[in-house]
């Protein structure tokens, strides 16, 4: 026998608002309102402006060890 009353309020309807460029969606959430940070409009990955950071010089070390190697 299935219980009742154990489920949330489902909102098919749920405006989601991205806080980096204001866009404003709807989805179904057990939540009527959501904010999130980075969504599929802004995110760097979804929207081709995709930079890969070179962090502390990873590539020259790179290829001095590599340059390195081939003295050897």
């Amino acid at each position: 026998m299935p219980k009742k009353e154990i489920h949330p309020q489902y909102y098919p309807e749920a405006k989601v608002t991205c806080s980096s460029c204001k866009t404003v969606f709807n989805i179904g959430s057990t939540q009527p309102e959501l904010t999130v940070e980075v969504c599929a409009n802004c995110h760097p990955f979804y929207s081709g402006n995709e930079k890969i950071l070179d962090a502390a010089g990873r590539v020259e070390k790179f290829k001095a060890r590599k340059a390195r190697a081939k003295s050897k």
